[in-house]
């Protein structure tokens, strides 16, 4: 049974308090969960202001979904963060 990480690698510029990348955050975090039933956790960085390190996780019977879903994930972050997504990272095991 594939177990699948995708990480997602967040620089906020513009972001001049924590509570202000909170709301960013929190936002995509809500907003993967609802679309594409996934956990989702931020894992790093949560004393810094500009950056963030957000952990999805997914677990399916079949490798060939999990990876589409991830993919889909990874497109979804990609249109509602911009140019403030830097990296992606996706694993499984």
């Amino acid at each position: 049974m594939p177990i699948g990480l995708l990480t997602l690698e967040i620089h906020l510029p513009y972001a001049h308090s924590l509570k202000e990348k909170r709301l960013v955050v929190q936002k995509i975090k809500d907003r993967l969960r609802a679309r594409f039933n996934v956990s989702v956790a931020e894992l790093d960085h949560q004393e810094l202001w500009q950056r963030s390190l957000v952990g999805v996780v997914s677990i399916s019977s079949d490798q060939q979904n999990l990876e589409i879903v991830l993919d889909a994930v990874e497109r979804e972050s990609a249109r509602v963060l911009g140019g403030d997504l830097v990296a992606t990272e996706k694993n499984f095991f």
